[in-house]
């Protein structure tokens, strides 16, 4: 799907075919799961589709004609409940109540894409939009290092009792980060990315390579106790640069997240809930929807990763074990997989030992279902002994 463009408004534009409406019981959450995916099977068949176009940001949906000069249906937000797909038909839709209704009726809304990837990019841009909106309107709640996993400087080699000349020689820069997100192995090394360094941590070794090689003058090799303008020049120059890398990296954190992304970096964000601070993440995913999952580090073995998954009887810890071919697992499974995404797509089709299938449905947690604005408020889904409404 490569990349997905965004307008000067922070929209993301993408085409479909609007295949029509129809409206959902007052249920509660799973059983209204239920519905949605009958009506959605018996879709699959229907002949009567218009070609628009779909406009997505954190303030709603827009849906235009082909041309995008007619604006056909515009759906704020807080007024969409929850939205899903099924890849295998490519098929996408979201639940709302339309503007202007006094009452609690809700519509699902289902387009056909152009194939499977297609549906599940559509999906995946208005889960993250959920996402972002609730960052938006929750700040307390945001993550406080949300690119933990931007890999950090390797401690200056001045701290472990290197002469300043021989820093100077030797590459800060690590390899990009290798975990167990999608697509990375833990075994892989960049050598496009990463300086050429001395093979060895020995400094006298490293000084006979330095010499050899004509690297350095015989004199380079003082304590840096004593700090000659050159070396204190370097010094300086090493400073500055590592200064300039951290300010980089302060932008980094700062920049608000946006729908501008790959649809790797999409659905890991939407996975692993990009941006929510961890117990915020746990608190929503125990109201989404049945089969609703976090990607995340495994609580007890940070450097592993888990997955945990909404089943009936609660939220279950699974953790994502690395085998000795490079693949990974889930715990207590025996299918191996090359990433995590492969792993991810085989549970959403595939029962095997766990006690549900995955789900790519996703609740909007600001959905707001009441209409008048005196009474306007924001209804985060809560337990199944709740009043139904809350859930919708």
């Amino acid at each position: 799907m490569g990349e997905a463009p965004v307008g000067e408004d922070g929209t993301v534009t993408r085409s479909a075919e609007y295949v029509g409406s129809f409206p959902v019981d007052d249920l509660c959450l799973d059983d209204q799961i239920e519905q949605l995916s009958s009506q959605l099977k018996s879709l699959k068949t229907c002949k009567r589709r218009r070609p628009v176009s779909l406009k997505f940001s954190i303030k709603g949906v827009k849906m235009y004609n082909e041309d995008e000069t007619t604006l056909l249906m515009a759906h704020a937000l807080r007024r969409v409940s929850l939205s899903t797909a099924r890849p295998i038909d490519a098929q996408f839709a979201f639940v709302s109540h339309n503007p202007g209704s006094t009452d609690a009726q809700l519509y699902c809304h289902v387009f056909q894409a152009r194939h499977s990837r297609a549906a599940q990019f559509l999906n995946l841009l208005l889960c993250r939009c959920f996402q972002l909106s609730y960052l938006e309107k929750h700040p307390e709640e945001a993550q406080e290092d949300s690119v933990a996993s931007v890999p950090h400087r390797s401690p200056s080699l001045l701290n472990h009792g290197f002469p300043l000349s021989v820093s100077a020689l030797v590459s800060f820069r690590r390899a990009p980060f290798q975990g167990w997100f999608p697509g990375t192995k833990t075994n892989q090394k960049s050598s496009d990315d990463q300086d050429e360094v001395f093979p060895t941590s020995s400094p006298s070794l490293v000084r006979k390579k330095a010499i050899r090689t004509k690297a350095l003058r015989s004199g380079a090799y003082r304590s840096f106790t004593f700090t000659p303008l050159k070396q204190r020049n370097v010094q300086e120059r090493l400073s500055a640069s590592q200064g300039k890398e951290q300010d980089k990296t302060q932008v980094r954190r700062s920049r608000a997240p946006s729908l501008a992304e790959t649809e790797e970096a999409l659905a890991q964000a939407v996975w692993c809930w990009a941006g929510i601070a961890p117990d915020s993440s746990f608190s929503l995913l125990a109201d989404d929807v049945l089969g609703s999952y976090l990607l995340c580090p495994h609580p007890k073995k940070p450097k592993c990763g888990s997955l945990i998954i909404r089943f009936p009887s609660g939220l279950i810890t699974h953790l994502i074990e690395n085998t000795r071919k490079g693949k990974f697992l889930l715990e207590k499974c025996k299918t191996e997989f090359g990433s995590i995404a492969e792993l991810i797509e085989h549970y959403t089709d595939t029962l095997d030992e766990l006690a549900c299938l995955l789900s790519c449905a996703r609740v909007n947690h600001c959905y707001e279902w009441e209409e008048s604005s005196s009474k306007l408020q924001a209804v985060k889904p809560l337990k199944k002994s709740t009043h139904r409404k809350d859930w919708v």
